[in-house]
């Protein structure tokens, strides 16, 4: 639960990787903000986006998921999914959102909406209110375009967004400007990370920020994405790519290449299961450096 004399923390990502952060960052943080990346285009929320140009809804849902206050049938119906007919894949969270956004017109007004329907203790905002595709360049110079494509790919060398220079969220550029610690991953490093810094105004606006910029890497490669990356590898793309965090935090039991990282911090994160971080020991190392 978030507190009422913690700092202001905005995290930045998409997918499982920013919900974990989310757990982790509800245990200290004062007010909480996450930004999420709008590309995605497969499962329940490519479907949707096939129906109708909409920004993805999944990652929204998740985020809003991981904030929400004390257990309710709402926020647990906000993980269903249809079995059958037509709604079969659906997650319920991510037809609720996309009804709020169709039916209020504003996108943000939808997801503040959902997020006091479920006691959310924080805000969920997307990175832009544009329906936007990912495009990766890949070893070969070649583009390949749409994430579900680009998480198939093991050579990619740069991802930006189509259409370009998108607007951001005008509530997130507020919310890193006031920033008392900004948070980048974990997750999939090019197809939520990178793909939420992807928004110039949001990459932009992380650099700005005066919240000190952390970057919580990933336990271990994510194959085909990031086969045989190590937290160098990781740090390089996110350079590469006009990113530069002032501390990396990483667990030395799963994931190595950290020598000669500026800024790196090795702590025990993980669960036992070495598969996932555990939302305490992220939580007390990011509060650490505050």
């Amino acid at each position: 639960m978030t507190t009422t004399t913690g700092p202001r923390v905005v995290a930045v990502g998409g997918g499982h990787g920013l919900a974990a952060t989310l757990r982790a960052a509800r245990t200290y943080a004062g007010d909480l903000t996450a930004i999420v990346s709008v590309a995605d285009d497969g499962g329940s929320s490519g479907r949707l986006r096939a129906d109708a140009q909409r920004p993805a809804p999944g990652d929204l849902r998740k985020c809003l998921v991981a904030l929400a206050g004390e257990p309710s049938i709402l926020s647990r119906a906000m993980e269903y999914r249809f079995g059958s007919g037509d709604l079969a894949g659906h997650a319920f969270g991510n037809l609720l959102i996309a009804a709020l956004d169709e039916s209020e017109g504003d996108l943000v007004t939808a997801l503040d909406e959902v997020g006091r329907l479920i006691g959310a203790v924080g805000r969920v905002l997307p990175t832009t209110t544009i329906p936007v595709e990912l495009v990766a360049e890949v070893a070969a110079g070649d583009d390949v375009a749409g994430q579900v494509a680009v998480m198939a790919r093991e050579d990619v060398e740069s991802v930006r967004l189509e259409p370009a220079n998108v607007p951001a969220c005008p509530d997130a550029i507020v919310a890193l400007s006031k920033a008392e610690q900004v948070v980048l991953g974990p997750g999939s490093l090019f197809t939520s990370v990178l793909a939420a810094t992807a928004v110039d105004e949001v990459r932009e606006a992380v650099s700005a920020s005066p919240g000190r910029l952390v970057y919580v890497c990933n336990l271990h490669p994510q194959p085909p994405e990031t086969t045989g990356f190590g937290v160098s590898d990781h740090v390089d793309a996110l350079l590469n790519h006009g990113v530069k965090p002032e501390v990396v935090l990483y667990d030395p039991s799963t994931i190595g290449g950290a020598d000669g990282v500026t800024g790196v911090v090795a702590v025990p994160l993980a669960r036992t299961s070495g598969l996932a971080h555990d939302p305490a020991k992220l939580g007390a190392a990011l509060a650490a450096l505050v």
